[in-house]
């Protein structure tokens, strides 16, 4: 449980949920304890099957489809918003890409439409959904939050283009944070440890990767979904009130070790 936390009321459009075990879900769902009404996205037939399920479970006001690469539907979707509440107040982006032959080789052999692809949706659609929820958090303020990992600090074996998207979206935090700040618009991101979710399956060596975090880091242990979600949910209450601009590390303390 989330102690006395409340967001009661708040309107929260989260982009990314892939299934149970998404981040981005875990952040729904300590919303949602919370008192956040939520609003989900979806991309194809085959994550609405997922998606809708997990969403209606929340009693979600908003299920649409929505494919973040498309300027259209990211219209589309937050005029459906406006209409719908007639503003917002959270905005969770989990959304990331890259070709599966870019994961894997040498980073020097990505090829310039893998480059494109993997900075499109990994980084320019915090952008794109930032500049339209803009207008819809004019009164108040706001919270936007976005998912990175370490590969965009530090060389992680296979994570080769997603890193530097990554860190291409952790500069994305800083002038946001920096262009919405007088609007009372707080932008973050959270950099989570390595946890078992649909997009890491994508990584070569991924358990591997998941025992060595484990046995590097100062307490000892991986870190769960759970716990970003309920970072998430801290840096949309009145704690976070004058946290902007900052990617704060969930790893059990890994980053402080040397290699």
């Amino acid at each position: 449980m989330l102690g006395s936390l409340s967001l009661s009321g708040k309107r929260a459009l989260i982009l990314g949920v892939a299934n149970e075990r998404s981040l981005a879900w875990a952040i729904a769902k300590h919303l949602h304890e919370a008192g956040a009404i939520l609003a989900f996205n979806y991309l194809g037939d085959a994550l609405e099957r997922r998606v809708r399920p997990l969403a209606e479970s929340v009693q979600a006001e908003i299920i649409a489809p929505c494919n973040v690469a498309s300027d259209a539907d990211l219209d589309a979707l937050f005029r459906l918003v406006n209409e719908k509440w007639g503003g917002l107040d959270i905005l969770i982006h989990s959304v990331a890409f890259a070709q599966k032959e870019d994961l894997e080789g040498r980073f020097v052999d990505t090829s310039r439409e893998g480059f494109r692809v993997a900075m499109d949706i990994s980084a320019y659609s915090l952008v794109a959904a930032a500049k339209r929820a803009e207008p819809l958090m004019s009164e108040g303020g706001g919270s936007m939050i976005t998912l990175s990992y370490y590969g965009s600090q530090k060389v992680v074996p296979n994570y080769n283009v997603m890193g530097v998207a990554k860190a291409a979206l952790e500069a994305c935090v800083r002038y946001l944070a920096a262009d919405l700040g007088s609007k009372k618009i707080r932008v973050n991101s959270i950099s989570a440890g390595p946890v078992k979710t649909l997009a890491a399956a994508g990584i070569r060596d991924f358990r591997n990767m998941l025992a060595a975090a484990e046995e590097k880091t100062p307490l000892k242990e991986n870190i769960s979904a759970d716990d970003v979600g309920a970072m998430a949910a801290f840096l949309c209450g009145p704690g976070g009130k004058h946290i902007t601009g900052s990617n704060i590390l969930i790893d059990s303390g890994a980053h402080i070790m040397g290699g």
